[in-house]
């Protein structure tokens, strides 16, 4: 995981993080599929094609597929994948824009963690997505002002195209909830930067629909020392992203950003059982951190993802 957060954005595009997948998948005899853009404009992934209509880099929706024959449940974990994010139209500042190769860190982690899987073989079914694609200002672009339809049907505007980890996920796990019915879905993803505001380098944020799927991802981040802390999800947050011309906006007024990063998933889940992890400050650069490089991409969610599934003690309700 740490490897491909390292890699240059030159060297490392949605298409390569799909060999990396295969490769994967073919040691550990998994399931290895990808959905091409051609194939997610069929799934109505108006969200994802969106983002990916900027750069001249083929989006991909990869998926790797874990199954124990005595499994009795199915995990889905979905990782972002912005290879890289210059922040479409509404560009980033120029400086420390070179950072923006670590949008890809929730897939690295995703990655990391079904390569220790097909070694460990835990008693339980994996699902494997990751949504990849560049973030990039092209002149064909998605604007701000655009409204666009995501795969569960919703009208989403667009505001700023820099909120675009959001846009790729909700597709991902509205894909991944409707054709695999999974009994739980984890997703990581650097989705905001006031994340870093809220808890620093140290502590990843989670928000979540479901208190006993929770308490089992907090459990995880503190034998892993992936550390997690659950921010609150109280409807009232998710009013300033109410759509104006459709159903929803994909920003909100300027606070509580992390909170409504997640709550903005939340209508793309269709009442899984979820957890959303946000990894903005805790994926590279975090100093003095005994298990971790003092710069460089950290692999954070690796342990977290590994912890979780070898205890994988919930039950849905």
């Amino acid at each position: 995981a740490r490897t491909l957060g390292n890699m240059p954005s030159n060297d490392l595009k949605p298409k390569d993080l799909f060999e990396v997948a295969k490769k994967i998948a073919k040691e550990n005899k998994m399931g290895c599929t990808v959905l091409e853009e051609k194939d997610m404009k069929k799934h109505g992934m108006g969200m994802f094609l969106g983002v990916s209509s900027g750069s001249i880099e083929p989006a991909k929706l990869i998926i790797l597929e874990y199954s124990h024959q005595k499994a009795e449940q199915t995990l889905a974990i979905v990782g972002k994948g912005v290879t890289f994010d210059s922040g479409g139209i509404s560009l980033k500042p120029g400086r420390n824009m070179d950072e923006m190769k670590f949008d890809m860190c929730g897939a690295a982690a995703v990655l990391g963690a079904m390569k220790v899987f097909g070694n460990l073989n835990p008693n339980l079914n994996i699902i494997a997505v990751i949504a990849a694609t560049e973030n990039m200002p092209g002149g064909r672009a998605q604007r701000p002002g655009d409204i666009v339809t995501a795969h569960n049907g919703k009208k989403v505007e667009i505001l700023n195209t820099d909120a675009e980890g959001r846009l790729i996920l909700g597709d991902a796990l509205s894909y991944v909830v409707k054709e695999f019915k999974p009994d739980a879905v984890i997703d990581l993803a650097t989705l905001t930067g006031a994340c870093i505001t809220a808890l620093g380098h140290i502590t990843t944020a989670a928000i979540t629909n479901n208190d006993l799927l929770m308490d089992e991802v907090r459990k995880a981040g503190l034998t892993s020392g992936d550390r997690v802390w659950q921010l609150p999800s109280f409807p009232e947050y998710g009013d300033s992203i109410k759509g104006k011309y459709g159903d929803l906006q994909n920003i909100g007024g300027g606070d509580s950003g992390t909170i409504i990063g997640g709550l903005f998933l939340e209508h793309f889940i269709d009442g899984t059982p979820w957890v959303h992890l946000d990894i903005a400050g805790t994926s590279w650069n975090v100093k003095h951190n005994d298990y971790q490089p003092n710069s460089g991409a950290t692999g954070v969610g690796v342990r977290l993802l590994v912890d979780l599934v070898q205890e994988w003690k919930f039950v849905k309700k």
